[in-house]
């Protein structure tokens, strides 16, 4: 019997923030080889079956896989396509990871099991031979410094997103290669996670960064590192052809971009407000969105007018991620080395009496963790939180019932990426190419986790959306709806409900068996008219 199970494994782990204390870094126990050069630059290199154990025994860390591509790396875990990873996303039905390669120009996929490389995706376009893949360009995006071979490039990936109930893996590119300050349209490309093949490719304003998915599946969210704008994508229908750019919103200013075509810029500084950190609201009536640059704060966007209403500020500066979680608005401070949080009710009741384009709100928890602190995520139960911190190269646990560290492990130096299993058994860290002669970064480690106590398995909420809108297509679109149908079921083939609850189960056989009943019925009123 075929199982709905992309639409309850969850299509990507919520993330939190994440805490320390010298006394918790002093708990922990860790094998690492470490190798100090300049005093500024402290290169990690943790060995196998490095293991960090929480003081209180509440988890312990263990490193049981490695990719790596630095300068001296062993040799059976080296793998050359690991080219200043940036981010990993594991697939909702947890079978593969995708680690995205930002100066490879490639998107890595392996086994979740064997850990052994699938396939490598590469971003090499040539003008003319991709051109069945573009989507119609918009209003939105212009060039405004480059005329000829547009569409002839190679993609700098660096954040992602699944739609789609996991279906479609959404991929930014940091520029456009020939674009030397990242001035001009960048683009996304989207992965059919069957294939693993590219399906189509969009416009985006300058410098995309983070990507996100609305709860309901209708929106994915592309935020413009580059200019201080955010793009929103149209995706409510199962048919790609028929996504489209819906509105390009602006974060106060759109910053003026006139640099040399001859001469590098600093753009990762000179960027405005650095948008980064991206969360829908768990109702999608609201975006929130992470100010780095500038003097911070986060963004604040009505979903259901489309319209920017301004900055919450109160937080540190330099926020870098977001996340909300059981009522909390979670997020990492880079530079400080941070993580703050605050009940997300009294967040958005300050955002909503904004009277100006600013407002402050205070009262927010905070914790100190290692320096650098980037990519957040939280385990199923919400009970801890997993933070990468670049410049620490450590990984952190946060037990967010009390705010405290428990743990700390190392990681290859400067910790950028990160994500975690659906049942919190996995955490996997990129970390970005850096350092002397090519002697840091450039690795995936992943970590196996142990708790003392059961964690349960995050579902899947995306696949509801799925369903709603099969149903609510008109009749005329028949021959489109069993397309898509037939697509959903291709999503399914070969699962077994593995792990799945017998509730979960028998909702996934009333979806399926809805979705029958309703194409039968349709042909039998079209054949009786």
């Amino acid at each position: 019997m075929i199982i709905f199970k992309h639409f309850f494994f969850s299509a990507c782990a919520l993330t939190v923030l994440a805490c320390a204390t010298a006394q918790a870094q002093d708990s922990v126990k860790s094998k690492t080889q470490t190798t100090n050069t300049a005093a500024a630059e402290r290169l990690v290199h943790p060995a196998m079956g490095t293991t960090a154990k929480a003081q209180g025994g509440e988890l312990t860390l263990t490193i049981i896989k490695k990719h790596v591509n630095y300068g001296g790396s062993p040799k059976e875990y080296r793998d050359p396509y690991v080219n200043s990873p940036k981010s990993a996303n594991i697939h909702p039905d947890g079978t593969k990871y995708y680690v995205n390669s930002l100066e490879g120009c490639a998107t890595v996929v392996y086994d979740m099991k064997t850990h052994e490389r699938l396939k490598v995706i590469k971003y090499d376009f040539k003008d003319g031979k991709d051109d069945a893949l573009w989507s119609k360009p918009s209003q939105f995006y212009p060039f405004t410094h480059y005329t000829h071979n547009l569409n002839t490039f190679q993609g700098k990936p660096v954040e992602a997103t699944f739609s789609h109930g996991g279906r479609y893996l959404w991929i930014p590119f940091y520029r456009r290669t020939y674009d030397l300050n990242a001035q001009d349209p960048s683009a996304v490309a989207v992965i059919d996670t069957k294939t693993d093949q590219i399906v189509k490719l969009m416009e985006t304003g300058p410098l995309p960064k983070m990507v996100a998915t609305s709860h309901d599946g209708k929106h994915v969210a592309i935020t413009h590192w580059g200019n201080n704008t955010v793009g929103l994508v149209n995706v409510a229908s199962l048919n790609p052809d028929e996504w489209f750019h819906e509105k390009l919103l602006v974060v106060d200013y759109v910053l003026p971009l006139n640099f040399s075509l001859k001469e590098s810029v600093d753009r990762d500084n000179k960027s405005g407000y650095c948008l980064r950190g991206t969360v829908f609201t768990p109702d999608d009536k609201y975006l929130l969105v992470g100010c780095m640059g500038g003097n911070g704060g986060i963004a604040v966007i009505n979903m259901e007018t489309q319209e920017y209403l301004g900055r919450v500020l109160g937080m540190m500066a330099n926020v870098r991620h977001l996340v909300i979680r059981d009522g909390y608005l979670y997020l990492s401070v880079n530079k400080a080395g941070y993580v703050q949080r605050i009940k997300l009710d009294k967040f958005m009741a300050a955002a909503k009496a904004m009277a100006g384009k600013t407002t402050n709100v205070g009262g927010w928890e905070e914790c100190k963790v290692g320096a650098g602190a980037r990519t957040i995520e939280i385990s199923p139960s919400g009970h801890f939180v997993f933070a990468a911190c670049n410049l620490a190269s450590k990984l952190y646990v946060v037990d967010t019932r009390t705010m405290k560290a428990v743990a700390n492990i190392d990681v290859d130096s400067y910790p950028v990426g990160l994500d975690i299993s659906n049942d919190g058994r996995y955490v996997i860290v990129t970390s970005q190419g850096r350092g002397t002669a090519g002697t840091s970064g450039n690795a995936v480690n992943i970590y196996e986790v142990e708790y003392a106590e059961p964690e349960p398995v995050l579902k899947n909420t995306d696949g509801a959306a799925v369903l709603e809108t099969l149903e609510n297509k008109d009749s005329a679109d028949l021959g489109k709806e069993e397309k898509a149908g037939g697509n959903l079921t291709a999503m399914l083939d070969g699962e077994d409900g593995g792990g799945m609850s017998p509730v979960a189960i028998g909702a996934g056989v009333v979806i399926v068996l809805a979705i029958v009943g309703l194409l039968v019925r349709r042909r039998q009123k079209k054949a009786q008219g």
